[in-house]
């Protein structure tokens, strides 16, 4: 690396709680020996989303992200296609592709691997010509989405919070129908919830692999309130691989069709309303990104 940008949420919650100046002078000493010049930035969240658009097409040659998967999710979608590098530090609840690439949980041991991260070239996927790093989910998913916007920042922290929007999510989701065109056949179905993961993810919801060229489709068909439970409760302890009512299919493509022209869907967890039919591909190796090695 040459030329690094790191750009941080200066609201970022796990950034504030591990002291923003310690955090910044981390990153300094951690990196400054690994390349020429190094340039950090505190923003606040609007400023994040414009500086990552502006450092896809500016002169650094490696970009680092810290924030939670809605910051990852805009940086994916403006460096793909590009011959940079970019990196994510965990800011955020979930973490899931900073979690994939190695980068450890707490902040302060996500500062430290920044001194052994390495480039690996990644596929993406894709909605409606959207890339994605990681999944996009509809029913469920999106009102858990929906949900969790209401209730940042409760009183309770964050744990109470994520406890709370799962059971506003689980009573306000309703059964919807889907017409799925998936390797070359049809199929009609009536689902609680629908997520198409980058790749597939076993039932920790971490990923073996993040070049294995495959879209995963999972579906939670509707059996009654009883199925509503017993699905949800899988989806959210990552015990989803065993549960009979979740179907996984795998493939490179498929299209999902509805009598509705338009779904709330929750893509990298950032709640979205798009255009039906919905078509999803993926996107092999079409971005390099920085992760510790031996993952």
């Amino acid at each position: 690396m040459k030329r690094v940008l790191v750009l941080l949420n200066a609201r970022a919650g796990t950034l504030l709680d591990a002291g923003t100046g310690n955090i910044v002078a981390q990153i300094k000493a951690t990196l400054k020996p690994r390349c020429e010049s190094l340039e950090v930035r505190l923003l606040q969240p609007r400023q994040l989303s414009r500086a990552i658009v502006d450092a896809a097409r500016g002169l650094h040659d490696a970009v680092i992200v810290g924030g939670g998967d809605g910051s990852a999710s805009a940086a994916v979608a403006a460096f793909a296609g590009t011959d940079k590098l970019l990196g994510v530090l965990p800011f955020g609840t979930m973490n899931l592709l900073a979690r994939d690439l190695g980068m450890p949980a707490d902040v302060r041991e996500a500062v430290a691997a920044l001194a052994r991260i390495a480039p690996r070239r990644i596929d993406l996927a894709e909605v409606n010509g959207r890339p994605f790093h990681t999944l996009s989910g509809l029913g469920f998913f999106s009102q858990m989405a929906r949900a969790r916007e209401e209730m940042r920042g409760h009183a309770l922290g964050r744990s109470v919070g994520f406890v709370l929007a799962s059971l506003r999510a689980l009573i306000r989701t309703a059964p919807f129908t889907i017409d799925v065109l998936l390797n070359g056949r049809h199929e009609e179905i009536r689902a609680l919830a629908v997520l198409v993961t980058n790749n597939r993810f076993g039932a920790d919801w971490r990923r073996a692999r993040l070049d294995e060229g495959l879209l995963e489709m999972h579906v939670v068909q509707h059996q009654g309130t009883l199925t509503k439970l017993t699905a949800s409760a899988a989806l959210l302890t990552g015990a989803w691989r065993t549960e009979q009512d979740i179907r996984s299919m795998a493939t490179t493509e498929l299209l999902i069709m509805s009598r509705r022209r338009h779904a709330w869907a929750s893509t990298d967890g950032e709640l979205s309303r798009e255009r039906v039919p919905l078509r999803c591909r993926i996107l092999p190796g079409a971005l390099t990104m920085l992760a510790v090695p031996d993952r």
